[in-house]
């Protein structure tokens, strides 16, 4: 019996010799193959964040800030968790895809615009086909996430998407580009009340419009960049529509803005720190419209990148209101 147990032991640890061998070698395999193409994953990795724009994230606090908006009014304060990082991710995700599909529509007039003609599909270093796949990627894991809320969230997003894919074109057919990229944005909204409470309220679409008109306002500024080399490639927007009276326009759009933002107040029984909120943000647009008056393109990138405390200074009041209330 004892040679039986020392004969098993002695196989069992044979056995187990081997298979670390074989551990050892896969390891060492996989080690050496990572070193081989590591430098290939590694451009790839870097060339992918330059396409979606890691490194400029300012698109994704614009896409954020109105979503935190339309989920704190729908949940009268915080927001169910999964909620939370379902939409917070689907920020991440959505803008990131809305620009590859941005620079795939833009392939022609990118080389031709100075701010755009070092993007990763104008010098080459992204295909087209790599630009689909990543794109694809993002709004297929972004679906997913949507999968995990209710029906009706989940028929609104197939809205989005539809909006995620025409607004780079828009550019090309009409003056509004800015109006469509303010839907596509703001569509979060109207997704953010069904998600929360399986509805879409008329104060949902008030939102809907506040942030409609205020895209208006930050991309004009953002297009006042661009307008001379937008005017030579044929790109439209609305800083060539409104021409010299871009300014005047821009602060009516400004002024609209900040009246629906108080509107949505008063409907919500909101208080004086959210309205205080709308006080400071006007304070940003008033600010806006002096670093645009001499329509220098630095001044305007300084004016479009300042929407981003605008956004902030809105949640912030949501947030502060409604946490001092309870």
């Amino acid at each position: 019996m004892r040679q039986i147990l020392n004969d098993g032991f002695n196989k069992a640890l044979l056995l187990f010799d081997k298979c670390r061998t074989i551990i050892l070698l896969c390891i060492n395999k996989l080690t050496v193959t990572i070193n081989e193409y590591w430098p290939f994953v590694r451009d790839r990795l870097q060339q992918y964040a330059l396409l979606i724009r890691i490194d400029k994230p300012i698109g994704i606090l614009l896409l954020l800030w109105p979503t935190l908006w339309g989920l704190w009014l729908a949940a009268k304060g915080f927001p169910e968790l999964d909620v939370f990082i379902v939409f917070v991710l689907g920020v991440f995700l959505m803008r990131s895809a809305g620009c590859v599909l941005n620079d795939i529509a833009d392939q022609r007039f990118d080389p031709l615009v100075t701010r755009t003609k070092l993007r990763p599909m104008v010098t080459g270093k992204v295909s087209s086909l790599e630009a689909l796949v990543v794109a694809g990627s993002l709004i297929f894991i972004a679906f997913l996430l949507v999968l995990t809320m209710n029906e009706l969230t989940i028929q609104l997003a197939f809205v989005a998407v539809i909006l995620a894919g025409i607004y780079p074109f828009m550019k090309r057919y009409t003056y509004l580009p800015q109006f469509f990229l303010g839907l596509a944005f703001g569509w979060s909204i109207p997704m953010a009340f069904a998600a929360q409470t399986n509805s879409v309220p008329q104060i949902a679409w008030l939102l809907l419009i506040a942030n409609i008109l205020w895209s208006v306002v930050y991309d004009t500024m953002y297009a006042m960049v661009d307008r001379e080399d937008d005017l030579k490639v044929g790109i439209k927007s609305t800083a060539i529509l409104f021409d010299d009276a871009d300014r005047v326009i821009i602060a009516i759009i400004q002024a609209l803005v900040v009246i629906t933002l108080m509107i949505i107040g008063k409907q919500a029984e909101l208080g004086i720190i959210y309205f205080s909120g709308v006080a400071v943000g006007t304070g940003f647009f008033l600010y806006q419209l002096r670093l645009i008056w001499n329509r220098a393109p630095e001044q305007c990138m300084r004016a479009f990148l300042n929407n981003n405390w605008f956004g902030l200074i809105i949640f912030i009041g949501l947030f502060l209101d409604y946490l001092l209330a309870t």
